[in-house]
């Protein structure tokens, strides 16, 4: 295994431009959320005046009794007795409770998150960071979840859905057995079977099977993992529920933001609602005001104003926060001084910056994850053969493969040559044409434009004879790209940890880990 290139997310077309003005500082009055050391420094500071020894006693009881049953390695032993600490903090990732992680990226922003934590310890040897993975167990789309996919094949799971997906009991365990089938004779295929059937026993709860899944896998890194779905948690989010149910306060001071991004990159990730808050019972569902109630959509729950606030003060934890408010509770319960996320996230995040402000909580320093791409040694033969280069599998490939397929044609240069000639004589003509009468003008640029059209439809027709012509290499150029973009879709958000870690097992969490920067958000490319 070894690292064969890095590229920045600012140089790959296929990343979001928001993202890109966020990286580059381009995005005013979120200059000091972007990683750097002096932001990094001043977030110590807010973060230390805005978390209370309070705060921190009801985070440490919550933990304790979260990871009651568990087997803790000395690093979580350490970072759980640390968190008590006033110099103490957080640097957090989340995700979805995937089954048995779903795609490899969770591997990789869990990897990144503990990693950036180990190095602000050494940068900061006066402070204590922790690594934290928030689990989205108040999720209730299971069919976003509940599936996986290797080189071979597609795993599902079946359930009754509806409610928070971390409450979801596993009952149906085909999927291990399928699992077995393809990983049995692989190196460390059965260490990934004994902890699928660990993870997945029946009768475990799929935040059972997270926690259990994402122990084995870090606990000797000393990753603290949190799940959100508490009353103790939900207790300290009171008075902000109370504001978001009163006065729709994260819609009203989002609006700026969200009518600028929208101008700007055209959309946002997630659009404010008026509550931003979720209602649970055996479903999740939304809370909406109108008619003078709070309605329960979907069911024939009702609250009048006063009903809803005791419902709220007597059974804070029946009250549940969308992806918008998430991010408010997170950092309300956390010490925390970073968030690590995809680039969907971070776009989402940004939208907050003004409801942090109003209600006085530090917004953090957001980190755009980075990615990671295993290439086989084969495949990387194959790239050279065609004469490609790494970074041209993430430019628009229509345009790569045109560039391939007319390397060695000499009438496309020639077209290209002819048609600049005749724009400029076409361009000296109009401008003496309108001289002499504006309506001469006009054919002339008429006549430019169909002449034009011409040499575009013959340098169509051209690359169409090519693509017939090259069959072969069109074919191989396809195959490969599908090779590195399986599904047309990154490596990463296609292919479960399983791929990789059957053949290398824990070396290879290692190696990622040794690997993974964490001071540029960028494509990592390694051969295996």
């Amino acid at each position: 295994m070894k690292k064969l290139l890095n590229i920045p997310f600012t140089e790959i077309e296929s990343i979001p431009l928001l993202i890109k003005d966020f990286l580059e500082k381009r995005i005013i009055g979120f200059e000091n959320n972007v990683f750097n050391e002096e932001n990094i420094e001043k977030q110590f500071q807010l973060k230390r005046n805005s978390f209370s020894q309070e705060e921190r006693k009801i985070l440490t009881k919550v933990l304790v009794q979260q990871y009651s049953g568990f087997q803790l390695s000395v690093k979580q032993q350490e970072n759980l007795k640390f968190l008590e600490n006033e110099n103490t903090f957080t640097v957090t990732t989340g995700h979805q409770l995937n089954l048995f992680t779903g795609p490899v990226f969770f591997v990789y922003k869990i990897l990144q998150t503990i990693k950036f934590s180990a190095y602000l310890n050494q940068k900061f040897p006066e402070k204590n960071v922790v690594p934290i993975f928030w689990m989205a167990s108040e999720d209730h789309d299971f069919a976003e979840i509940n599936h996986f996919k290797t080189e071979n094949h597609y795993y599902e799971t079946k359930a009754k859905s509806g409610g928070v997906v971390g409450k979801i009991l596993v009952e149906d365990d085909f999927f291990i057995s399928e699992f077995e089938n393809e990983f049995k004779d692989s190196v460390f295929g059965t260490e990934l079977i004994l902890l699928m059937r660990k993870a997945y026993k029946k009768g475990n709860s799929l935040s059972e099977a997270t926690r259990i899944l994402v122990q084995e896998l870090f606990a000797d890194y000393g990753l603290i993992v949190i799940d959100g779905d508490d009353v103790y948690l939900k207790s300290e989010m009171k008075k902000v529920f109370k504001n978001e149910l009163l006065h729709h306060e994260l819609f009203e001071t989002t609006k700026e933001t969200v009518d600028f991004l929208t101008e700007k990159y055209g959309k946002v990730q997630v659009n404010p609602r008026e509550i931003n808050l979720f209602y649970l019972t055996e479903t999740r569902n939304r809370i909406e005001f109108k008619n003078d109630k709070f309605h329960v959509i979907d069911t024939v729950i009702s609250f009048s104003k006063d009903e809803i606030l005791k419902e709220l003060e007597n059974h804070p934890e029946k009250f549940s926060p969308n992806a918008l408010m998430r991010p408010v509770y997170q950092e309300t319960v956390l010490p925390n001084l970073a968030y690590i996320g995809g680039n969907a996230e971070i776009m989402y995040w940004l939208e907050l910056k003004n409801y942090f402000e109003s209600i006085n909580l530090p917004f953090p320093i957001l980190i755009p994850r980075n990615s990671m791409l295993f290439i086989s040694e084969k495949t990387l033969d194959k790239t050279k053969n065609l004469s490609l280069k790494l970074t041209d599998f993430f430019r628009n490939f229509a345009s790569v493969t045109k560039e391939v397929l007319m390397e060695n044609n000499e009438i496309l240069p020639l077209l290209e040559a002819k048609e600049k000639t005749l724009k400029t004589h076409f361009d000296e003509i109009s401008a003496k044409a309108e001289l002499t009468d504006k309506t001469f003008g006009n054919l002339v640029n008429a006549e430019k434009t169909r002449q034009l059209k011409s040499f575009e439809r013959m340098k169509k027709r051209l690359l169409r004879a090519e693509r017939i012509k090259q069959k072969e290499k069109l074919e191989r150029l396809e195959n490969l790209f599908l090779k590195i973009h399986p599904g047309k879709n990154w490596q990463e958000r296609v292919f479960n940890f399983a791929v990789f870690y059957s053949e290398l097992g824990r070396e290879w969490l290692q190696y990622c880990y040794e690997e993974m920067d964490v001071e540029r958000s960028e494509l990592i490319i390694l051969s295996i």
